[in-house]
This record gives C-alpha cells, sequence and structure tokens, in this order.
C-alpha cells in the first residue's frame, strides 16, 4: 500500500479509502490510485482488512445440484454480480434441497464469516431455513422466495408472467386452456398457477384441473399422454419450457399438431426454446438482472439501508406453437 501512495502521490490513508471503497474522494485522485494498483499489480490483505473493517468482504451463495437451467443460470449470474460488487463469493451447492441442507450449508458459510447469503431454491423449505436464520446477524436473501414468508426476497414476477402466457392463448381464441404446473411445494409453481388462474377468471373462463410436473421434460412428456388422449383442450401453458419440451414430443408421437390441434405456451426461455420444433412461444426471465438485483437487496440488508424493488417484468416471447384454435372439421393449415 505504501508503494501504491509513492507512485499514486496520495497519502497511505487515501489509497486506503479507496480500497475500501469510500466516496469522499476526487474523481481524478481515485483514478490516479486505481491506476497505480493496476500497474503494481497490488492486492489487498483481505485477512487484515476484515481486522480492521470488521467485514470479511465475501458473501455466500447456496444453490442446487439439480442442473435445472434456470437455477443454474441465476446462480452463475449472482456469483458475477458479486464480483463486480467487490466481493469474494463462496458457493454451496445442496442436493436434496431439504430444510436441514440449507440450514446446514448456511451455518458452512456463518463459519467462513461471510457478510449475507443468496439462498437460489424457490421452495417452502429454503424459505423455512431462512426464517429460522434470521436475527443471526446474516441477513439472507431468497431468490424467488415467498415475500409474505421471507423478509429479503428478489425475482420475477412470476404471476404476472404466467398472466401474461395465459392472457395470450385467450386472446387467440382458446377457452379450453389447461395449466401443467410445477411442483406444488414450490412459491415459484405456487405463482405460476396463481396467474394462470387470474387471467382464466379475467377473462371469463372456468380454469381446468392442472396436471402437477416436476419441471423435468419426462413429467411433461407424461402431462402429455393425459393430454392428447383429450378432446377439449385446445392450449396448454406449461409452468417451465423443459415440461413444454416433453409435451410436445409426446403430442407428436400421439398424432396431435402444435399448433394445429393443441397451442403450447411455456415458462423461461431456454436457449433451445427457439429451435425447438414448432419454435416454442414463452414467458422469457431475465436471470442477469434478478442477480444483479439479488446483489443490491443484499447490500441494503448488510448496511442496513430500505430494500430495493424486488420484482422484475417478465417478457412474452411470441413463436411458433401458438395459433388461434382450429375450429372441428377445419382442415389443418
Amino acid at each position: 500500500m505504501a508503494d501504491v501512495a509513492r507512485l499514486a502521490g496520495v497519502s497511505h490513508q487515501t489509497v486506503s479509502r479507496v480500497v475500501n471503497g469510500q466516496t469522499n474522494l476526487r474523481p481524478e485522485t481515485r483514478e490516479r490510485v486505481l491506476r497505480a494498483i493496476d500497474q503494481l499489480g497490488y492486492r489487498p490483505n483481505t485477512a487484515a482488512r476484515s481486522l480492521v473493517t470488521r467485514r470479511s468482504g465475501t458473501i455466500g451463495v447456496i444453490g442446487s445440484r439439480s442442473g435445472f437451467w434456470g437455477p443454474s443460470t441465476v446462480h452463475r449470474a449472482i456469483q458475477a454480480a458479486g464480483r463486480d460488487a467487490g466481493y469474494f463469493v463462496s458457493s454451496v451447492n445442496v442436493q436434496m434441497q431439504t430444510r436441514d441442507e440449507f440450514v446446514d450449508a448456511m451455518d458452512h458459510l456463518r463459519d467462513q464469516h461471510v457478510e449475507g447469503i443468496v439462498l437460489i431454491a424457490a421452495n417452502d423449505d429454503a424459505v423455512d431455513a431462512a426464517r429460522a436464520h434470521a436475527g443471526r446477524g446474516v441477513p439472507v436473501v431468497v431468490v424467488e422466495g415467498d415475500d409474505a414468508k421471507a423478509e429479503w426476497t428478489v425475482g420475477v414476477d412470476q404471476v404476472a408472467g404466467a398472466a401474461a402466457g395465459t392472457r395470450h392463448l385467450v386472446d387467440l381464441g382458446h377457452e379450453r386452456i389447461l395449466h401443467v404446473s410445477g411442483p406444488s411445494a414450490w412459491t415459484e409453481a405456487r405463482a405460476r398457477l396463481a396467474g394462470y388462474r387470474h387471467a382464466m377468471y379475467d377473462a371469463g373462463l372456468p380454469p381446468l384441473l392442472h396436471v402437477e410436473g416436476d419441471w423435468s421434460a419426462r413429467s411433461g412428456f407424461e402431462a402429455g399422454r393425459q393430454i392428447a388422449a383429450r378432446d377439449d383442450v385446445t392450449a396448454v401453458f406449461c409452468a417451465n419450457d423443459q415440461m413444454a419440451l416433453g409435451l410436445l414430443r409426446s403430442l407428436s408421437e400421439a398424432g396431435r399438431s402444435v399448433p394445429d390441434d393443441i397451442s403450447v405456451v411455456g415458462f423461461d426461455d431456454i436457449p433451445e426454446a427457439a429451435y425447438l420444433i414448432p419454435p416454442l412461444t414463452t414467458v422469457r426471465q431475465d436471470f442477469d438482472a434478478v442477480g444483479r438485483r439479488a446483489i443490491q437487496i443484499l447490500r441494503s440488508a448488510i448496511d442496513g439501508e430500505g430494500s430495493p424493488e424486488r420484482l422484475i417484468e417478465p417478457e412474452l416471447v411470441v413463436r411458433a406453437s401458438t395459433h388461434e384454435p382450429r375450429e372441428r372439421g377445419e382442415t389443418p393449415r
């Protein structure tokens, strides 16, 4: 640090203020110090700094080993946003996503003296673990958590996204729209089911009894077998794209054309969605924005400030898997 101060022509205290992120400096002074740091390859001694500031500069992220595209993408986005904010990021992945696993993971991170934790698992066990951890000095932000149960949450407006996907089908003229939901223990699944129902009720249409999946393409395929055997369903809103992918395969094997016989809407906009047969209409989640917002909220929690807006608006992406319903007896296009 003394070498940096000599090269930049400033005091040791000025270098310390730059390194510790203080803002009461002239921009040209800060830039001169940063150039000297870069030129000398200086790296702060984080252990020594934490003793002085009583802050470790480290945050924890708890994810899962599920491999689902959404949570994995959010995890990477949070890691990148944390590093951009100047934190070291320590990650833990859990296998079964149970309450005990989440509690153990949070205790492990607390032993590393993290300043805060982001928990990426939108199920009831994750929310319960976060609530149990409240008041222990380390704030926990739950991604896609239930804001009625968790103090700090962040995510895409799932209800609005599901309503937009369902409303798109209603606007095309569909009345018999079925929902393939995610597992009921997941807050995202319940929110998307609620959005579907809101859109149906707003249109004066009765929601159909939904089919519950487990987020996997396999469960979408099994749901498709049930739906293909029915002649009263003209459209399906799937709670994620993986289940929609399995549904498309099942309908195709049963000889049901998409969108001529049945229109399909997914949720997430996975990279493959535009290249399915047919290309999938879906609700896009901005996972990079979720990662950045999660870090903003965590910093606010660490600093004892008010929380920024937690919800991020989704976007409907219309592709070829949706069309107005075909009249009975009408020849497919």
